[in-house]
This record gives structure tokens, sequence and C-alpha cells, in this order.
């Protein structure tokens, strides 16, 4: 199955701190595990277009959605005010990101752990916890590991979770999983919700701030007007929008504008 590469940038993706199951294998291809399933992505020049390693029924199903290829991005990088030079050049530099629509366990559990740690950090907690106690998923390239459910991690000891190198966080997860497994709260009702009130359900989970509560909301529940603000943010923030950023341009859309500058802060970081 092919997608254009027009607005999709694999690498882009997955280097812009949404997702951390998506990694490049030694070869170029890039590698997805998402509910137990395992998906390679291959970008082909002569084509300019990426090879999923699915067939179109499954494209249709799951992946369609999952890279939000029904959005127009390209709609929304015209809409940015031209006049704003920063915004202008964090654009054509993260052009081709999309919000993916990601489980919202995974993405709960995922942003605890992302509270004061590295992205290559956070992804090698996320990894030790699911070879701990996720399903087996036979790929041809060995043996990965499906995200585990809260119910498995609500089984884990104290131990095993710290050997997850999870330090304080460990705490945070154990209870998240104990309110998911136990019905305390459903996240998937939660998908009924308005902002406000997602964003209060939210923080009523231990260990969940602001934050944390903002990227649960973007990249699990597509809330595209959420602005999670990181350090990259907030070093954006003073620097370029010290009297605020305009939001109400992109009314319905900002939580795209905070990725493009996500990108290009941290990029242009490592560059210099």
């Amino acid at each position: 199955m092919f997608v254009d590469a027009k607005q999709f940038d694999i690498a882009k993706i997955a280097e812009s701190g949404q997702c951390f199951r998506m990694t490049e294998n030694e070869d170029g291809t890039y590698g997805l595990i998402y509910r137990g399933r395992y998906l390679e992505i291959n970008y082909h020049p002569d084509k300019a277009a990426y090879e999923l390693e699915c067939d179109e029924d499954e494209y249709e199903k799951i992946w369609k959605d999952y890279f939000d290829m029904s959005f127009d991005y390209e709609g929304i990088e015209s809409a940015v005010d031209s006049e704003d030079t920063f915004l202008v050049n964090a654009v054509k530099y993260g052009s081709g990101i999309r919000i993916l629509r990601q489980d919202p366990w995974e993405m709960l559990v995922s942003f605890i752990i992302s509270q004061r740690k590295s992205i290559p950090a956070i992804r090698t907690s996320i990894e030790k916890l699911c070879a701990l106690c996720g399903d087996e998923i036979h790929t041809k390239r060995g043996i990965k590991y499906a995200f585990p459910s809260a119910e498995r991690i609500a089984e884990l000891s104290d131990d095993e979770l710290v050997s997850c190198s999870l330090g304080y966080r460990s705490k945070y997860i154990a209870s998240a999983a104990d309110a998911v497994a136990t019905g305390k709260i459903d996240l998937d009702n939660l998908f009924n919700l308005p902002d406000n009130e997602l964003r209060e359900e939210l923080l009523k989970l231990y260990g969940v701030g602001v934050k944390v509560a903002s990227c649960i909301m973007l990249f699990a529940y597509h809330r595209l007007d959420s602005f999670p603000e990181d350090v990259w943010i907030k070093r954006a923030m003073e620097n370029e929008y010290p009297g605020g950023f305009p939001a109400e341009l992109y009314s319905g859309y900002a939580g795209i504008m905070q990725q493009y500058i996500f990108f290009y802060m941290r990029g242009t970081y490592k560059r210099q």
C-alpha cells in the first residue's frame, strides 16, 4: 500500500515527540507498533511515496485514521500569518508532521513517563515495560512486544515497575493502571466529553498535571486546540511570543502549530 509523501514525512513524525514506538530500523525503514500490530514503512524516492506494508483493507480500517490522512494539513499550513516569520519557518521546517490518533491508555502511560525525561529515555522505559508484560508480536525483524493492558500493569509489583527505569513515576503508573483496570475511569467514554471536561477528568488521575493532560488530549483524543507546553514550547513563547501565542488565529488547530514549533525548536537546538 503506497501513500503520497506530500504532507507525510515519517521521519519527522517519529521525532515529533508525540509517539514513542515508531523507530528507524538499520536499513532506513521505520517500524511502528500500535494496538498489537507491527507496521513497517519504507520510503520510495522514485515514487515520492511511502510503502506501508499492509493491504488496502488494513490501511482503510486502521492506518488511514491513525495517520489522520483525511485532515487537510496543506490548508492549515497555508493559513499561517505571513508576518509571523518564526511560525512560517517552523511550519516549513515541520511540514509533513501529522497528529496521530493514538490509543488513550498508551498515551496516558507514555506521557506520565515523559515527565522530566528525554525522548530516548522515555522510549527506553516504555520498551522495558512492554517487554516485561506485553504480548509477543512475531515480525520479520524478530519478536516485538505490544503495549501492555492496564490489567497486566496493575499486576506488577513495585520492584517490577521500578526495573523499567520509571523512578518516582512508578507510583503514578500503578495508580493509573488500577483506575483503568477497575473501571474507576473509562478512557473510551472520555471521547464524548467537551475539551474542558475531558481535561478535568484527566487531571483527576494521580500524577497527571496540565502538561501531561494536554498531551493526552492532543495525541490520543485528537483535540487539536490543545497546546501542551514543555521546555521547548516555553522557550519559544519567551523568545518569540512574550505577549502569548495568538491561538485565536488558529482556532481548531492550534495544537498542530504547537507541533511545528516543538519540532522546529528541538531541531534548531540540535543544529546549534
